[in-house]
């Protein structure tokens, strides 16, 4: 009889575990899929305009790993100084700072604020 007892208990012990460890399996994330961004408007932009082209809409800034040409469509968001600004208002020489989503070769601008952008409090 202990015996019956002593199976039972294990028995019912692990029918008790397996849930834990189902639910602790299925909150594993998942691995991130590389094409995704990793932000929500996608990668950095961070550096100084060297050349801006009107008839291709597209801005080429200077940054750490070298020069980058950003494309930039109706829908980038442009501001200067916090205020809504346009395609005309980059130049070369300023520094600008937004975001960028990669389609193949492509990459095209989402956000791009002109000027340093303000610094985080310390």
């Amino acid at each position: 009889m202990k015996k019956n007892i002593t199976l039972f208990a294990i028995a019912v012990a692990a029918l008790m575990a397996v849930p834990a460890i189902t639910r602790a399996q299925a909150a594993t994330p998942a691995a991130p899929d590389a094409s995704a961004p990793a932000q929500k408007h996608g990668a950095r932009i961070m550096g100084k305009v060297t050349a801006v082209d009107a008839t291709a809409m597209t801005v080429t800034v200077a940054g750490k790993a070298g020069d980058n040409t950003y494309t930039v469509t109706s829908d980038t968001k442009i501001t200067k100084d916090g205020q809504p600004a346009t395609f005309a208002d980059i130049t070369v020489g300023t520094a600008i700072h937004g975001a960028y989503k990669k389609d193949g070769d492509k990459m095209t601008a989402t956000m791009i604020g002109i000027g340093k952008g303000k610094k985080k409090a310390e």
